[in-house]
């Protein structure tokens, strides 16, 4: 494959329930945020390009905290800007709508940025660890689209995901024989207890067990080119669907697209498989773990002691 693969990362959000923007918080020994983990592990896993999808809102914040250490770590840097009115000809912003349109809006967003490279796509505010991103560039680096799409997700462990302090969402993923994936069901009350790890979708009232080893998407995605023109062509029907149920609210999720191009037999997503710990902060409860976890990775000599870049 003669195009490298590229690293996207989706930065829009402004992180409702941990409160402020996550994305530039420091958590390192340092001051890092943890998306200078997330640039440090992509890079020496073989990335040299990275297109960031921000706001116009935090556009300087972002540019002088995160950018600029990315040009340090010697990535070439793009932007791409995810605004409510970037939408299909014909379609208008609902009156009151504020809320970002999805993840798979913020691809499409991305277009121009990304051009006919193969791509990962990870979120601003999740640590992933090395292995993912070696997996994710060594698959993009040496797979293309045949009679099929050659996708690839990076799947984590749901033991390695979960949070104390407070329920999470994850896609809880089925695979094949061959490792492909076929299916992914959002489950949004994931919580631990003391028996194991357990899911609601009626608020509480019931639950029901999962596996700490079932594997779930954490948004560490590699497409080829392919995928944002299903996305582009799926967008204004989806609109067209939601807008006049749920005109504030609906999202154009990424994973939708995916879900349709198996359906549509058109895909093959590669599920590989991560036995990192994955780290996040969902709740500011979160923060101190990440910051212990992130400075005995230190420690230990997976980071520098100092400044990664």
């Amino acid at each position: 494959m003669s195009t490298k693969p590229i690293l996207v990362v989706m930065a829009a959000g402004m992180g409702s329930r941990y409160g402020g923007l996550k994305q530039i918080d420091p958590v390192g020994p340092s001051g890092e945020a943890i998306l200078d983990y997330s640039l440090y592990d992509a890079r020496r896993a073989g990335f040299e390009t990275v297109v960031f999808i921000i706001k116009h809102e935090i556009e300087q914040a972002f540019k002088e905290a995160v950018g600029a250490r990315a040009l340090r770590a010697g990535f070439e840097v793009r932007y791409a800007y995810q605004q409510l009115d970037k939408l299909p000809e014909g379609f208008t912003v609902p009156e009151g709508r504020v809320k970002p349109w999805g993840t798979a809006h913020a691809i499409l967003v991305a277009e121009q940025a990304i051009g006919d490279a193969p791509f990962a796509v990870i979120n601003a505010d999740d640590y992933y660890g090395p292995q993912g991103f070696r997996l994710v560039y060594d698959y993009l680096s040496t797979h293309a689209d045949g009679d099929r799409y050659a996708w690839a997700m990076v799947g984590f462990l749901l033991g390695n995901t979960v949070s104390a302090n407070g329920s999470v969402s994850r896609g809880v993923c089925v695979t094949d024989a061959q490792h492909n994936l076929v299916s992914v069901t959002e489950r949004t009350c994931i919580e631990p207890y003391d028996g194991g790890i357990h899911y609601s979708e009626d608020g509480g009232k019931s639950w029901c067990d999962l596996p700490a080893d079932a594997v779930v998407s954490m948004n560490l995605w590699g497409f080829t080119p392919g995928y944002v023109r299903d996305a582009k062509a799926g967008f204004a029907a989806f609109l067209k669907e939601n807008l006049p149920v749920n005109p504030l609210k609906c999202e154009y999720y990424l994973p939708a697209v995916v879900t349709a191009a198996l359906q549509r037999g058109e895909a093959d997503v590669h599920v590989l498989t991560s036995a990192d710990k994955w780290h996040g902060i969902t709740y500011r409860e979160d923060k101190p773990e990440l910051v212990a976890a992130l400075k005995q990775m230190s420690e230990a000599g997976l980071y520098p002691t100092d400044r990664l870049f």
